[in-house]
């Protein structure tokens, strides 16, 4: 089995999923470390800007970095300390991230969590409950492109529980440096590049980056019956693969008539779900983003033996044998 970030918590409730399709919380809660589960209730940290060990090694960004040993006692306060300077989009609660990170215990310097091994960055909320509260506090207000390290006593980590899975006591404080890749949030959508859509047969779709919800145009005729997958903006980053968790922006039609089931679009939310749990649920649409580009749009027209076929859910304008359409910003993936 991958094996799953310690900090990754369970899929927050701000999130909106697809109907019918569950989120990823049981996914990441088999990490057994889901920081949600030792929220603090306490006011916010003082930050102040040491003391903090040395990073001795990997000291440009994107390198994995190798840190001291805690220079005498922590601060009871939470330290943070900028050691490169981004020149991205500034950071804001709430808001998802795309970072690579190496986290290990003041005291003994040992590592007991790093995402650059896994070669692929995690992608969280920060937001209570989403993620410590250190993180939360930490990286507010930085800019995407930085380096930053903090130390993260145990009243804004893991409480004085501590984590047992990965070695953490509750009197431990938590070094982490943190490369803070990209961040997006509700007004966000892929910069890709337009392409033609010549096929008078498929659904339209507008090609706007200013995060509103794009036009779609049904055609008035029989839909496909084999799955479509097709590039409307065509984004430039890794291919997804079947066993990622995908971040984007999405809408949801009916192909008969055009009506939208449900969309994040101009909802205030995004969408976060595993290509595998969607395989139980929408099979087509795992299948149409599987292999697609990271910073894509991508319209899907999903035949009914690869949607919800004769048991739709109820209540909606899903009826049996509705083919689905969909267009997905795939903002992110880890």
């Amino acid at each position: 089995m991958r094996r799953r970030s310690l900090l990754l918590a369970a899929v927050p409730a701000g999130l909106v999923t697809l109907a019918g399709c569950g989120d990823d919380k049981s996914d990441s809660s088999k990490t057994g470390a889901s920081p949600s589960a030792t929220a603090s209730s306490a006011p916010p940290p003082k930050i102040v800007d040491g003391p903090l060990p040395a990073v001795t090694a990997g000291t440009k960004f994107g390198e994995k970095p190798t840190v001291a040993k805690g220079p005498g006692d922590p601060s009871k306060n939470l330290a943070v300390k900028t050691l490169i300077t981004g020149s991205g989009r500034t950071v804001a609660e709430n808001d998802f991230i795309q970072a690579n990170y190496l986290g290990q215990i003041w005291s003994t310097a040992k590592v007991f969590d790093n995402s650059y091994d896994r070669k692929r960055p995690l992608v969280i909320q920060l937001a209570q409950g989403s993620i410590i509260d250190g993180w939360r506090y930490g990286l507010a207000g930085k800019k995407t492109g930085s380096r930053v390290q903090i130390a993260v006593p145990p009243t804004w980590g893991y409480g004085t529980e501590g984590n047992e899975q990965a070695g953490i006591k509750g009197t431990d404080t938590l070094v982490f440096v943190i490369d803070l890749i990209d961040s997006f949030n509700s007004k966000s959508s892929v910069k890709g590049t337009p392409v033609p859509q010549d096929d008078a047969a498929l659904p339209k779709v507008g090609t706007n980056t200013d995060g509103q919800v794009p036009k779609v145009t049904v055609p008035k005729a029989d839909p496909p019956k084999k799955l479509v997958s097709e590039y409307v903006l065509e984004g430039d980053g890794p291919e997804l693969k079947s066993d990622q968790t995908v971040l984007c922006q999405f809408q949801g039609l009916v192909w008969d008539g055009g009506k939208t089931f449900q969309r994040t679009y101009g909802s205030g939310r995004l969408s976060q779900f595993s290509l595998e749990q969607m395989q139980q649920a929408v099979k087509g649409l795992a299948q149409g983003l599987t292999g697609k580009k990271v910073g894509s749009r991508v319209l899907i027209v999903v035949p009914p033996d690869l949607g919800y076929g004769d048991n739709p859910p109820s209540g909606g304008v899903i009826k049996k044998g509705s083919t689905l359409v969909f267009t997905v910003d795939i903002l992110a993936a880890m």
